[in-house]
């Protein structure tokens, strides 16, 4: 298991944003050399947890929760077979491209330790917007990517460092619930009624999709989900 790159964005005039400056960061490029990682502070102010990374729409995107963006080798070589055209490691705007991990089935709360300093914690997977479909140029792109229900992970930084392209990724913590990065995405997409069962990742899961989970609790009870 190990990063095969890791890859950053700078901010670009694009025609499928809601950025007010109409520019984006999601173009990212595998990059050479150490790339510093730290906790870029609360969503709306922080923005990309890796340095030189541009996040531009800082209202959805970035800060401490969604500071790392992970995605599988393996997820972009199944999308090239569906849809038939390369996809360069980046493509999805991912800071890790990985190999060797199932991303989408890791479990919130799993701690991943990234070369020899830095340790990340998956909250949540990538819910698509339009400008991911803006920038892949896909037609029902967001219904496409919603359907797979395999979105990489969002991650936290617990332990700030440098990472590089091929350094080894270990899990080194696997919490006790089944609570996976595809279950949650569903759960918040086309599966309203999987939502109690997010409450067992507790306080690890993105503090937004736990109040999504708790408010659906709250009106409509656990049923038999939990």
């Amino acid at each position: 298991m190990k990063l095969l790159s890791v890859n950053l964005g700078s901010a670009r005039a694009v025609p499928y944003t809601d950025h007010r400056d109409g520019v984006s960061g999601i173009d990212k490029r595998p990059v050479d050399g150490p790339v510093r990682v730290a906790a870029p502070g609360p969503k709306g102010f922080g923005a990309s947890g890796l340095e030189g990374d541009a996040v531009c729409e800082t209202r959805h995107h970035g800060g401490d929760e969604q500071a790392v963006y992970a995605m599988a080798r393996e997820d972009l070589d199944e999308w090239e077979r569906t849809l038939g055209r390369t996809l360069a490691n980046g493509s999805f705007g991912e800071n890790l491209t990985t190999t060797g991990i199932d991303v989408s089935g890791a479990l919130i709360g799993e701690r991943w330790a990234v070369g020899d300093e830095v340790l990340l914690e998956i909250t949540s997977g990538r819910i698509p917007c339009r400008t991911f479909q803006g920038h892949m140029g896909e037609k029902g792109w967001v219904k496409r990517f919603t359907q797979r229900a395999a979105p990489g992970a969002y991650l936290r930084v617990i332990r700030p460092g440098a990472i590089r392209a091929g350094d080894p990724v270990r899990i080194v913590h696997r919490p006790d619930h089944e609570v996976t990065v595809a279950l949650q995405f569903r759960a918040v997409t086309t599966e309203r009624t999987l939502l109690p069962r997010l409450l067992k990742a507790g306080e690890a899961l993105h503090s937004e999709a736990l109040a999504v989970a708790r408010a659906y609790v709250e009106k409509y009870g656990t049923g038999s989900a939990v």
